[in-house]
This record gives C-alpha cells, structure tokens and sequence, in this order.
C-alpha cells in the first residue's frame, strides 16, 4: 500500500460542500486516502489462549497483561450500528511472559449484549443507534414504546479501569463490569448510582498513589444539570466490594441548565482536578425523547463556539471549587497529558482541536467510505494537537488586571486576568511545526506512575494523517523534538508505557501498541518499542482478526531482577 499523503492545511470554510447550502470547514486539502473500512469490521472473538509468532525480541522483564477494549460487533442480525462507538465490547488481553506472547479475546457479557444476540437485533439504543420498537408487539405497542425513556446502555466498550485494585471496563454511562484479567470473564456488573446520586461517570479515572481514585459524573435534577467529582477510595473491607464509599467531593452547576458541556475526561494534580466545561452541548430534551423522535444520542451533541471554554478548579482537600474561573477561547479536548503545580501556578497540558464536530463523523458509515468521499470526511475534521495552559493559582483583590500573570514562568501561555473572578487564558504549543506533516497527536500517554500530577518531559501519542492513527510518536518537551514510528498501510492504536525494572530515567522503558493492518488478513500484531529510541524490539503477531479499539492499560505481575528473593518489582 502507498504511504498516506502528508496533510496540507488550509483555512477554515476555505472550501463549501457541494452537497450543503451551508458553508464546510475544509482543515486539510489530502487527496488518495487509502481504505481502511477493515477497521470496523466485525470478529469473532476467542476466548482459548493462542500463540503469537515473535519478530524480533519482547523483552523477558516484561510480565503480565496488556489489556485493551474497543468495540468489536457492528451487526446484530441484519440491523447495524451507526457509530464507531456504538460496537458490542470486546476484551482483549495479550499476556507476556518469558519473551513470549499469548492473545485471547471475549465479547463482553453485558446484558445488552445477551439480549441482541438472543433476539437477533439491537435491543438496546447505543451512543448512535436508536433501538427499534419490537416488531412483534402490536401497533398500539409499539407507539405507546417510543414515549419511554431510554435505557442506559452497559456495553462498556471504550477503556479498562481500575478501583481498589479491581478491574473494570467502562464507558460513560452509569454501569461499569468488573473482569477478571486472566480470563477476561465478566464477574459484576456495577451501578454508580446505586452508590451516588450520578447518571453516569468517565471513562477516565485518575488515581492517586494510594490507589484512591477519582472521576467525574453528570447529575440532572429539577434545578438542572450538575458536574460531579467523584472520590472512590483505595481499599476494600471485603473482597465483593465494588465502589462502596464512594463520595462526591463537590458538585458544580452546568452554565445551562438544559445544555451541559460534554467532556470525556478531566485533569487533575496534586492538589486539584480541573473540570473542562467545553462548548460541546447536550441537548437533554433532545436525548430523552429520542425513542420518539428515533435520534440518538450522537444527534443531540453540538458544538457551538460563541461560548468560551471554561477551566474550573476544584480543591481535592476541602472540595472547594475556586471562585476564579479561567477562561479560553472555544475549543474541545477529549484526552489531557498531565497537569502539575509549580512555583503557585498550575500547569496542564492537553491535546485539543479548535473545533469541537468530530465526535459526529466517526459514522460507521464515514469509516467505510472510500476514494473521493473518504478523503472529504477527513479534510472536514480539524485537527488534533497538544497546548499547555498555565493557570495562576493565587488570585486576589490587588491582582492587577490587563497583565500576563504568567511572566515569572517559561512558558509563551498566557493568563490575564480580567475581573476579581475571570482570568483569561491562551496557550502554548506543545509541537513543532513538524507535528502538522503528521496529522497531530491524540491517545497522550506518559509514565503515568512516576510522573502524573509531576513535571514530566517525555509524553507518546498517535499521529493522525487518517481518521484513525497511522503513526506512534514520542515529543521530548526540552525543543519539543520528536520521534516517529510509522510503516505504510499499519495503524498502531493508544500507545502505553510500561518503565523497565529499576529505571532512572523518566523513558526507560518500553512502549506498546496493537498495530492493525485492514488490508491484509489475520496479520494484526502487538508491537514493543524501546521508549528511549523509540526503534521497535518486537512484535508478537497475531493469527486473527482484530479491530481498531480505543484505550488499554498493562497488568503487571511482580517479577524478579535479579537481585535477591526480595527484590519483586511491578512495572505498574
């Protein structure tokens, strides 16, 4: 297959569609993108271990599970799913051991999952996919079945968590599963709001070093939609726990009642976790009546960017939220890189896009296309690149206005404030221009255990010159250098790092992948670079049919280094 072209990037509504009266945002100007409708094809899924053929060499120290989720069934019966998202999860788990790799996979069994594989079409509606009344229940039925309201759905298929030291897979919904990593078996499904007042909760949890998580949640009440901060503490008092003593920490009004802000994740650092409230809008009204109107979800979230992004800053101690609001200009963020205090201010970072429609393109439909058709589906998304904002924490009275409150910091980010409750806020690039020949970078990475909520310098992303990633890439933040991997027609997923035993340096280590080839048969393999050089050591290939998933995480076991029956260390 040729190497994908290189993005060219024009203005915005530089181009109009020819298929729309309205004016189309064209981003890029690539021509010849190479089919990759393989990424969303359905597979079985195979629950017996199987071997993997090994190029190369996978370090021995390595010991324990590499997890990944994403969806893995597009069809039920002869009805299809809308949206990437919308996918029946499936688990995957390659477990290394001794240099060797073995791959096994199963669908998750949530009830959603059971009750379409038993009536043999979707039963439950998806993030965009509206379920059908039931064709045999009279007419009367089936009309009177579009006034309910729907049904949350448990196909957790987007990443693997953990709390107290179990391991779930989520989504962002209000029901989570708890799996046995080993076996990749369904054991519990858990409900958040039988614990607190929430709708749902992130898929994207943070954890301090005690193992105390936190997350964030929507609530919606007859005073209207609230963001919650989730605090799930670190232990258990027995082994069937699941999120008994969960707390929220504080709760924060939605700027519109009826319209909250759609988020994906959030930031956090030592002391603070900062809420996002983007311009992404859910129309509730348009979701609770969506059976009636036979819209799903994904039609009812929108951007619109007359309204400032907001930054709130909720202290983990006392569950203060700052008085203070930071503002930016309109932008959307899906995943952040890190987020650390210095010298009284708080710096995060984060891969954002000017423009907040690309959740709406990934159609099933969009990921099919092909020639003409798919290059305009790409070149009308705006691209993806990491900025670091830099947020004052000591704002008062006396703070003068109209001034860079970011001065004593290298940064170029700026932060202004404008009133004795509103700073102002512009960011700072965290890429060189070679970036853009890329695509930019999404799926961030770092050393999460040695440097969350820390200063860091080293983060892994996928650069993106199709709809999906096509390259791995690692940006050194001293001259924001970077390095790449990339081979023609092979689209490597979420890059995670995993530090070598008794590492010292913050890239010691190595850095994983599942690599996807939809144009070539049963040929997807799990790829082990060495984080520092970022060449590849290895691959351990895979004799099956995998489809592009979302996010994992590894499971370490503790392994021996050779220094004495005493010396286990995790990797994790």
């Amino acid at each position: 297959m040729a190497s994908i072209p290189q993005p060219h990037i024009k203005k915005p509504g530089s181009n109009k569609s020819s298929k729309s009266k309205r004016s189309t945002c064209h981003y890029t100007d690539v021509h010849g993108l190479p089919c990759i409708e393989n990424i969303v094809r359905s597979a079985d899924d195979t629950p017996e271990v199987i071997n993997t053929k090994i190029i190369g060499t996978i370090p021995e120290w390595i010991s324990g599970n590499f997890l990944r989720n994403g969806p893995g069934k597009f069809e039920i019966g002869n009805q299809m799913f809308n949206h990437w998202f919308d996918g029946m999860a499936l688990l995957h788990q390659f477990k290394i051991s001794n240099g060797q790799v073995t791959y096994r996979s199963r669908f998750l069994s949530s009830e959603c999952y059971q009750a379409n594989n038993e009536n043999n079409r979707i039963m439950v509606s998806e993030f965009g996919t509206v379920a059908l009344p039931d064709p045999c229940k009279n007419f009367f039925q089936r009309f009177l079945s579009r006034f309910e309201l729907p049904k949350a759905t448990d196909n957790a298929s987007v990443s693997f968590v953990t709390y107290k030291g179990d391991y779930y897979v989520s989504t962002e919904t209000n029901f989570m599963h708890k799996v046995d990593p080993e076996t990749l078996e369904t054991t519990k499904k858990v409900d958040w709001s039988k614990f607190i007042a929430v709708n749902g909760a992130t898929a994207h949890p943070h954890n301090e070093p005690d193992g105390t998580t936190y997350n964030m949640g929507n609530s919606y009440t007859s005073k209207g939609a609230f963001y919650n901060i989730i605090r799930v503490p670190p232990t258990k008092s027995t082994p069937e726990e699941t999120l008994e003593g969960a707390t929220i920490v504080c709760s924060i009004p939605s700027t519109d009642k009826t319209k909250p802000s759609y988020y994906h994740s959030f930031a956090m650092s030592k002391n603070y976790v900062v809420f996002i409230e983007q311009p992404i809008k859910m129309n509730l009204l348009k979701i609770v009546t969506g059976r009636l109107t036979g819209k799903g979800i994904s039609e009812s979230i929108y951007w619109d960017p007359k309204y400032d992004t907001i930054f709130h800053l909720i202290n983990k101690q006392t569950g203060k939220v700052s008085l203070v609001k930071y503002h930016t200009k309109a932008m959307s963020t899906f995943h952040q890189i890190n987020a650390y205090e210095e010298n009284g201010f708080l710096v995060m970072d984060m891969c954002v896009s000017d423009d907040g429609q690309a959740i709406n393109n990934y159609m099933v439909q969009n990921l099919r296309k092909s020639g003409e058709a798919l290059d305009e589906v790409y070149n009308t998304m705006c691209r993806v690149f990491p900025r670091r904002f830099v947020l004052p924490l000591h704002i008062g009275t006396e703070t003068p206005c109209g001034t860079n409150l970011n001065s004593q910091m290298d940064s170029t980010s700026t932060a202004i404030k404008i009133s004795n409750k509103k700073v102002f806020c512009t960011h700072e690039d965290l890429h060189g221009e070679e970036l853009h020949i890329y695509g930019g970078l999404e799926f961030p990475q770092i050393n999460y255990t040695k440097y969350n909520t820390r200063p860091y310098r080293y983060f892994y992303g996928c650069g993106f010159r199709h709809l999906v990633g096509d390259t791995l890439i690692k940006i050194d933040l001293q001259g924001k250098q970077m390095k790449v991997w990339e081979q023609p027609g092979l689209y490597p997923s979420e890059p995670v790092f995993v530090a070598s035993p008794n590492a010292t340096e913050e890239d010691d280590g190595i850095v994983m992948s599942v690599v996807i080839t939809p144009n070539k048969d049963k040929s997807t393999f799990l790829l082990v670079l060495d984080a520092k050089t970022f060449e590849e050591l290895g691959r351990a290939e895979v004799p099956v049919n995998i489809p592009y998933g979302f996010h994992g995480t590894f499971n370490a076991t503790c392994i021996d280094v050779g220094k004495g029956p005493d010396k286990l260390v995790s990797t994790l």
